[in-house]
Parts: structure tokens; C-alpha cells; sequence
């Protein structure tokens, strides 16, 4: 089948693009979030088809587009604004909720709760954890919870820095909630290095923080996805500082690589990362202890991580996810095509 999404989570799409249908992505002059086409950094299979609205309307116009796959509120407004269709009455839709709740968690209302077709039982809200199904509160809407699927990127964790690495965007701004907090204790103790958008504004919160936090200003990178696993396989353990959010690829895809895992036991973490696999802990002290151990023990490093990739390449297979949103795809075609 032919299928529209916005090009919103670049290692999500990684994954969902590997599957067996056509993917149609809109392209927008200066490729800004509602249009980014493909992605630049990263090399998506042929099947990936970059469109500008015109494009699109002529798509639908030609019977040429199957499914929906929408991940944001605004984008049914797109949609309609584009095509002239509407998610859910004229062309079958699945809504996809990449985050956990950011407000009061328990009682956080999703933004598609209310949509009429959501409610309407006619537009399913896929959550990618279980606990973000758990947390969100979705009204009447259909939910379905699909678990992440992680492309193998092979064994290629070589441990050759003593450092400790991490992968948060936006670090400063997402504080409290990326665990920013965390990472510059553990930074204090331990070398670490630093990747995502963004890092460079740790720079003068790690100087304040003694000389082992203020070498890690240094090791602050922003790296497309490719450079950024070359990069992570060479640290000896990734740390996972995260006090809220839905299950973090960046996790996942390390642990593929075969790095042992530092994290907290907060939302999803429990089923991401065994105890074979890392270590859970809310106490930074801890986190920051394990690490010290493993960079002076390279082969117990060694054998977290590769019980860290047993598992996610168990947990979290890419054949299981693609066959599961075929499967979800399909029934909402089929659904639609008998309402």
C-alpha cells in the first residue's frame, strides 16, 4: 500500500520505512518540520517518495494513497488543507503518539481524545510503550500499543574510550525531564561525552562542575544518525538519564550496538534494560560507582553489553514491528473500505 507521513521522528521512520509498502513523505521549500521529505542523513530505501502539497493533491486525486499515518494534532489540518481530504472519513488514518503525557501524567488529556473521528472510534492512537498507553488519557479513542522496532546495526561496540556516553537533545532546556541534572553528576565523576542537539549549551554547566565535568565540555557532539552510532560504539557505557519520557531510541540502538547501560528506573526503563543488561538505579551516586567499575573492567563492560544487545534484539525486533503495523494498516484499510 501507499502511505502519507510527516517526516517528525528521524529514527522512528528508519524503521517504519524498511517495511514492504510504498512511503510518501511532504517536501516544503526549506524542508521546515511539516516538510522535511527524506531523510538527508540516513539512507532510506527507494520506496520513500518526497511529494510537495500539489503533489499529494494529485496522489489522492488519483486514487494513489492508501493510509494516513498522522503524529501530530495539526497534521489533520494539513492533510485537509492540502488534499481536501479528512483523516478518517475520506481516507483511513491511524494517529501515532511518539511521547509519554508532559503534563500532570495521571490526568494528562491526549489532543486527539476529543477529535470527532478519534472518538468516533474511526482513527486508532497507537502508543509506542505500553506505559505511555497506561499514562495518557484517551478518552473513548481506540488504542493500540506497538513496541519500538530497532534496524540491527550489528556487534560493533569496541569499548576503546573510558567514557561514559549519553544522547540528549536539547539538554538545557528539557532539564528536570532529560535528567540534565543527572548526567552532570555522573559527568563529575566519571569522563563522559555528550551527543544530540543542542549539547553545546552544556558547555558552562559542565565548567562549573570540577575539571572531570569541565573536560567533558570538549566531547559535546551534534552527529547525524550514521556518524552518531561510528561515534557511540567506541564509548565503553552509555547512561540513559531520563526521569520522563517514552522509551528512548537512542537507548535501544546503543544497546543493539552493545554498549552496557546506566539509566533510571522510571517509565519503560524496566522492560528495556534487564538486569544482565545494565544497571537501574535512582540514586546518581550508584549510576556514577558502576561506571567508575567499568571503565576500569572492560570485559565486565563487555558482557552487560552484549547481554544489552541479546535483549534488545529480542525485545525489540524490526520483522515483529513491521508486521504488526502491516497487519494494524491493513485492518484500517479494510475497515474503512466497509464503513
Amino acid at each position: 500500500m501507499r502511505v502519507l507521513l510527516w517526516h517528525v521522528h528521524g529514527s522512528w521512520t528508519t524503521a517504519f520505512v524498511q517495511g514492504g509498502h510504498e512511503y510518501l513523505v511532504p517536501v516544503l521549500p526549506g524542508r521546515p518540520a511539516d516538510g522535511r521529505g527524506r531523510a538527508r542523513t540516513w539512507d532510506w530505501p527507494a520506496s520513500v517518495h518526497e511529494l510537495t502539497p500539489d503533489g499529494l493533491r494529485r496522489a489522492f486525486d488519483e486514487g494513489g494513497v492508501d493510509a494516513v499515518l498522522l503524529q501530530r494534532p495539526h497534521e489533520a489540518r494539513l492533510l485537509r488543507a492540502w488534499t481536501g481530504r479528512r483523516a478518517g472519513h475520506d481516507v483511513p488514518a491511524v494517529y501515532l503518539e511518539h511521547d509519554a503525557p508532559g503534563g500532570p501524567a495521571a490526568a494528562t488529556r491526549h489532543p486527539m481524545a476529543d477529535a470527532d473521528v478519534v472518538a468516533g472510534g474511526r482513527v486508532p492512537v497507537v502508543h509506542v510503550t505500553g506505559f505511555n498507553a497506561l499514562m495518557w488519557d484517551t478518552g473513548r479513542a481506540r488504542t493500540v500499543v506497538i513496541d519500538h522496532g530497532v534496524p540491527d546495526p550489528g556487534p560493533r561496540w569496541t569499548g576503546e574510550r573510558a567514557h561514559v556516553a549519553a544522547v540528549v537533545n536539547e539538554p538545557v532546556r528539557r532539564w528536570r525531564a532529560a535528567g540534565t541534572d543527572v548526567l552532570l553528576h555522573v559527568a563529575s565523576r566519571v569522563p563522559a561525552e555528550v551527543y544530540g542537539m543542542g549539547t553545546e549549551h552544556l558547555a558552562e554547566h559542565l565548567g562549573t562542575r570540577g575539571p572531570t565535568a569541565a573536560a567533558t565540555a570538549g566531547r559535546l557532539y551534534d552527529l547525524p544518525q550514521a556518524a552518531l552510532h561510528d561515534r557511540l560504539a567506541g564509548a565503553r557505557a552509555y547512561l540513559h538519564p531520563y526521569r520522563w519520557t517514552s522509551l528512548g531510541l537512542a537507548l535501544l540502538e546503543a544497546m543493539a550496538l552493545g554498549l552496557p547501560v546506566l539509566a533510571l528506573p522510571v517509565t519503560e526503563a524496566y522492560a528495556a534494560v534487564p538486569p544482565s543488561a545494565g544497571v537501574l538505579s535512582t540514586d546518581p551516586d550508584e549510576l556514577a560507582a558502576v561506571a567508575r567499575r567499568w571503565l576500569a573492567d572492560p570485559a565486565e563492560a563487555a558482557a552487560y553489553g552484549k547481554a544489552a544487545r541479546e535483549h534488545v534484539l529480542t525485545r525489540y525486533p524490526l520483522d515483529v514491528f513491521l508486521d504488526r503495523w502491516t497487519t494494524l494498516l491493513d485492518q484500517e484499510v479494510s475497515a474503512w473500505a466497509r464503513a
